[in-house]
């Protein structure tokens, strides 16, 4: 008789962790290992959220919060919607979790049912698919390319729409792809979705700072789709605060009241700690904070020159990102080519070849839905991208 569950035993691991965790492992063993693995930037976390913290504890903020978070943090949420995003919401509105992970996690529990059909764009974040499948939904995935930047039509996402249609899921900017949506672009899906009442839209936007191209644009923003769309958001990113586990949503009332139902249920509410240093965060005003701006900079300046090095390698297409911090390129006209001990044939093998050769982690494409690319972070020093890939370059001009 099995021991675990079949719920636990169909679930994937995180392949972002689980190839960060394998270049943790050859460090340990002495090896010289670059890691473009993870998605974490290589900031500190701003010392005003930092002073904060240190205030909170000063005075005792160190007792159970009330499980959607305090109600200052909550109200700070909706000031930081109405400021970046001119989007109206009222504190009961927003559910703050530990971390934007759990934020969908809870979201897809509470709005889908077994046989349900999610609508997810591929490439994806690897969680989304894995959430849905553990909630009993069905992944609908909507195939891009890149030479279409990684984006949907509307076209697309009309063909895909049934009547077991639930959710759409995507991210912008997106992660792996470094792409984001304008807001013609995002004007066209609501049209779609106009049509189609049925459809709920959940919009991840927890890369919403690093955006090299202009104003952030919000789907929320379409009075004809409002009621049905879920902003996920939070301080992991923008602020480098991912240890500190702050992640929100700003949904329609009946579902965020959901949202706190089970979240009462899973964790209760997040560290009393890291909300009041997330208050802090949410007063610092993206148009005007100078640390805000000095870490897109500087991934701007990296992701101009990470372009370059790519681009100097043969046989691969790369697409310049708009935000975030990732690229992904197609290496698939590797596919087929050897060196050594190592055959190519898939995204795995291009990633455990750059692992064990390169001394570079990247992500296998797969994991995101296209077995065609690669992620790599360009969330590091510059002397190690450069390093990195130049490495990665050797590498593959090994492959014949």
């Amino acid at each position: 008789m099995e021991i675990l569950s079949n719920r636990i035993l169909s679930m994937g691991e995180s392949e972002t962790l689980a190839m960060t965790q394998k270049a943790r492992e050859l460090k340990a063993q002495g090896k010289d290992i670059i890691s473009l693995s993870i998605g974490e930037p290589d900031f500190d976390t701003p010392d005003e959220a930092k002073e904060a913290a240190k205030k909170a504890i000063d005075e005792n903020f160190t007792h159970y919060p009330p499980v959607p978070g305090y109600p200052d943090l909550r109200e700070a949420v909706c000031n930081k919607f109405k400021r970046d995003n001119n989007l109206e919401f009222k504190p009961e509105q927003i559910i703050v979790s530990t971390g934007a992970k759990q934020s969908i996690f809870q979201l897809v529990q509470c709005l889908v049912n077994p046989g349900d059909e999610v609508i997810i764009p591929t490439p994806y974040w690897v969680s989304y698919r894995e959430v849905v499948r553990y909630s009993g939904g069905v992944c609908k995935f909507i195939q891009t390319r890149i030479e279409d930047k990684f984006k949907i039509t509307p076209a697309q996402l009309e063909a895909a729409i049934t009547p077991k249609t639930k959710l759409l899921m995507f991210s912008t900017p997106s992660n792996p792809t470094g792409m984001l949506y304008s807001k013609e672009e995002l004007e066209g899906l609501a049209r779609v979705l106009e049509r189609n009442p049925h459809v709920y839209v959940m919009a991840d936007e927890i890369y919403e700072h690093i955006n090299f191209v202009g104003r952030h644009e919000s789907i929320a923003q379409f009075e004809s789709v409002r009621d049905r769309v879920i902003t996920v958001n939070g301080v992991a990113k923008g602020f480098a605060m991912t240890g500190w586990r702050i992640g929100f949503i700003a949904a329609p009332l009946p579902i965020a009241k959901a949202c706190n139902k089970l979240q009462g249920q899973l964790t209760s509410a997040t560290c009393s700690i890291a909300q009041k240093a997330t208050v802090a965060a949410m007063m610092m005003d993206p148009k005007t904070n100078k640390y805000i701006a000095e870490m897109r900079e500087t991934f701007r300046k990296r992701r101009d020159m990470v372009y370059k090095m790519l681009c100097d390698i043969p046989d691969i297409k790369v697409c310049m990102p708009e935000g975030a911090f990732y690229f992904f390129p197609e290496v698939s006209a590797y596919y087929g080519k050897r060196y050594g001990q190592y055959t190519i044939n898939n995204s795995t093998d291009m990633a455990m070849y750059l692992l064990n050769e390169a001394g570079v982690a990247t992500v296998m494409g797969s994991a995101f839905g296209d077995d065609n690319c690669i992620r790599l972070s360009y969330a590091t020093s510059e002397d190690l991208l450069v390093r990195a890939l130049k490495q990665i370059k050797e590498a593959m001009l090994k492959l014949q």
